[in-house]
């Protein structure tokens, strides 16, 4: 009897007994690696929705700061939608080089924004913005608004390298505040004559636009990491006074 012992002891495990150890640690290892395969998978998703959403904000931020920043000056637009761009002349903290004299009376940049088809992307297109460098004389004004027009329509290689992709659309809609109530900028109603712009050719369609007292962006979000729907958001003059109704 005890040598029977002994030689159990030395004999070690069955055959079974380590395929049936074996299969437990198979089967554990792949409990760990989903649960980490799952873990890894949550997290990038996490990430990608953060960065679209991160990158969204930054294009609202923009669009806040390009309206606050718009530049009222004698015989120049400040605000002009033709139904495909908006184009804006906003201030610039950045003198331009070489400058001897300002036509001006300031530094400003032309700003445009637009929505272009690309049916690459989710939703059908992007949402843009272009903007020129600082600007000092009035013809360097108006080949700068004349080109945002141009890059809105027919953009080259030259123009797109002023542009930034700012987040996917399904579309996007403009409304403005004038006279009490909202309205599209361009109806008849929305389109007020500008007597500082008389005399004084913008190019392409704009038709004498003042700046509004409010904005309203209503942007179409496909289905992705950032969400889906429709998202508004309404730009106040800041010299307005009284609330918009």
């Amino acid at each position: 009897m005890r040598a029977q012992r002994t030689d159990r002891a030395v004999q070690g495990f069955t055959l079974i007994e380590v395929l049936v150890a074996i299969s437990v640690m198979a089967l554990m290892s792949l409990m760990v690696w989903r649960g980490l395969d799952g873990m890894l998978r949550t997290q990038s998703s996490l990430q990608t929705r953060a960065d679209e959403v991160r990158t969204l904000q930054a294009g609202l931020a923009q669009w806040q700061t390009d309206h606050d920043q718009l530049a009222e000056l004698p015989g120049t637009p400040s605000w002009d939608w033709d139904g495909r761009v908006l184009r804006l002349t906003r201030r610039s903290a950045e003198a331009p080089a070489n400058t001897v004299a300002s036509s001006l009376g300031a530094s400003v940049r032309v700003v445009a924004w637009t929505w272009r088809t690309d049916p690459g992307r989710p939703g059908g297109g992007d949402w843009l913005r272009w903007q020129s460098g600082p600007l000092s004389q009035r013809q360097d004004w108006q080949t700068a608004w004349n080109t945002a027009q141009q890059w809105a329509q027919t953009p080259d290689d030259s123009t797109r390298s002023a542009q930034v992709q700012i987040h996917p659309l399904s579309g996007w809609q403009l409304f403005v505040h004038r006279g009490g109530s909202w309205t599209n900028p361009l109806s008849s109603d929305a389109v007020t004559p500008n007597p500082a712009q008389a005399g004084n050719p913008t190019g392409g369609n704009t038709l004498g636009q003042t700046t509004p007292d409010g904005v309203r962006l209503v942007l179409s979000l496909p289905p992705g990491a950032a969400g889906t729907g429709t998202l508004s958001m309404d730009w106040v003059r800041p010299t307005l006074s009284g609330a918009l109704s």
